[in-house]
């Protein structure tokens, strides 16, 4: 029984010192030779008119978010609906209250404005 949690030990180790090899590679080998035409902002060859950087609004990223979390939850309807007949109606109830609570999420992102672009 050590015997498997040593390995998993052991893989964690590997991956860890892996990443931080990864890591570090680019710092040492990359070359760095900055340069004043490197370092400005390329906008399709123009030059750019105003501030360079501009901040997005934070309901971007909710919408992103929002659309990746139900986007992982149909693919978990699509592989109840194909296993369902072997379920039976335990199965049945559990994901109407899955999809109840995905209604209650749904719900919440578009009362709190997740879901407004603009």
């Amino acid at each position: 029984m050590s015997d498997n949690f040593a390995a998993i030990g052991l893989f964690l180790v590997a991956a860890i010192i892996l990443n931080l090899v990864m890591m570090a590679m680019p710092k040492l080998f990359a070359p760095n030779k900055p340069h004043r035409e490197k370092l400005t902002a390329y906008e399709c060859g123009n030059e750019t008119i105003g501030r360079t950087w501009l901040g997005f609004k934070s309901n971007y990223f909710l919408y992103a978010l929002v659309f990746t979390a139900f986007d992982v939850e149909t693919v978990f309807l699509y592989s109840w609906a194909l296993t369902f007949r072997k379920l039976g109606t335990f199965a049945f109830v559990e994901m109407f209250v899955f999809i109840v609570i995905l209604l209650v999420g749904f719900w919440y992102a578009w009362k709190e404005g997740a879901l407004e672009w603009m």
